[in-house]
């Protein structure tokens, strides 16, 4: 049988960048270049934003896009165009560091309720609020603490209706092992901000804990979550996450000791240079990973619980890649992130990119 083109360019040979140690607020790297011509299977479908950070999908198919440092959200067709500015989130800190406007999410019952969360860095803390389009926020959850790094941010809904959000540690790793503590977690809540009942830790939004700075969540089809972890100078990680569960920060970094099962080690994991993993996205049995500083869309194959070899595609090709989902049509959208300060921008940047399902 014929391979597809994206069949074909998943299976390129991998590329592996310049070893070197660093965090993911390294830059990415010098090469301006313009990308290589697309093809079919890849194209880019947006262009202009200013640093893009979260997507969601309404139930039409058409994307929100959150830019971070404008606190604006960006509405783009389902097939791609222009982008038309559908508000302007109030309480964004724009000068936050790595802050400002982060995590988008699409309640599931949208076209009933017509919600849209978000999580983004406030004057005082990072905080989750929801809204109608063009409506006033309101909170669900506040006192998450900030930094000019390791603000965390991504949100999602899980296939059990729940929202979790991906907290940083804010660069205070022991916050990471504090339960009484949400930074260094991920947080699972009920869609009005509440602890659901079956949490590992009654009363508590704590899901899992021992997290450096998860910025990818993304389900397989058995219901299992995987997360992406940013590591700070040698390793940067792929999680299976499990409730209640304790992932070693900053006691481990990468895969060490489990402390006599106490801490849970990652199931993949890349030097520094090669990720800076931020969003996260699943295809039939494959997680896709986007890399900042290693510039490159990572797909690692997952076997039930375990996991294959990673192979990279994209290598170097759109700059530093920021997140990475799948749309309600099958293709993978991915968002570059070379206008944040880190990256080299290219014309057109920063921009979305579309590869066929």
């Amino acid at each position: 049988m014929r391979r597809s083109l994206l069949t074909l360019l998943l299976l390129t040979p991998l590329t592996l960048a310049p070893a070197a140690c660093a965090s993911d607020s390294d830059s990415g790297s010098d090469d301006a270049a313009a990308p290589a011509a697309e093809s079919a299977a890849v194209r880019t479908i947006a262009t202009g934003l200013e640093v893009p950070w979260g997507i969601a999908f309404l139930p039409g198919g058409d994307a929100l896009v959150a830019e971070r440092t404008t606190g604006r959200i960006k509405r783009i067709p389902a097939g791609g165009g222009s982008a038309r500015t559908v508000m302007t989130v109030p309480g964004v800190d724009t000068g936050a560091g790595e802050g400002g406007l982060l995590g988008l999410a699409v309640s599931p019952g949208y076209a009933r309720d017509r919600l849209v969360y978000a999580y983004f860095t406030s004057a005082r803390d990072n905080r989750i609020v929801r809204f109608r389009l063009g409506g006033r926020p309101r909170a669900i959850v506040t006192g998450l603490a900030r930094a000019f790094n390791h603000n965390g941010g991504r949100i999602a809904f899980g296939p059990d209706g729940k929202l979790y959000a991906g907290v940083g540690d804010a660069a205070d790793p022991d916050l990471a092992q504090q339960r009484d503590s949400r930074n260094g977690k991920i947080l699972r809540m009920n869609a009005d901000g509440s602890a659901p009942s079956d949490n590992p830790i009654p009363g508590s939004l704590v899901w899992s804990l021992g997290h450096r700075n998860v910025q990818g969540l993304a389900w397989d089809r058995a219901g299992r979550l995987w997360a992406t972890e940013f590591g700070q100078d040698r390793f940067d990680e792929v999680n299976l996450i499990r409730p209640g569960r304790n992932y070693g920060w900053p006691v481990v970094e990468g895969r060490g000791s489990t402390d006599g099962g106490r801490y849970v080690n990652p199931l993949v994991t890349w030097p520094t240079s090669e990720a800076s993993p931020s969003g996260a996205a699943i295809a039939g049995s494959t997680l896709f990973v986007a890399a900042l500083r290693g510039e490159r869309l990572w797909r690692v194959p997952l076997r039930g619980a375990s996991t294959g070899s990673p192979r990279a595609t994209l290598d170097g090709r759109y700059g530093r890649l920021r997140t990475v989902v799948r749309a309600p049509d099958g293709a993978l959208w991915v968002a570059t992130s070379n206008t944040d300060g880190r990256g080299d921008p290219r014309d057109g940047d920063d921009r979305i990119i579309r590869i066929a399902p």
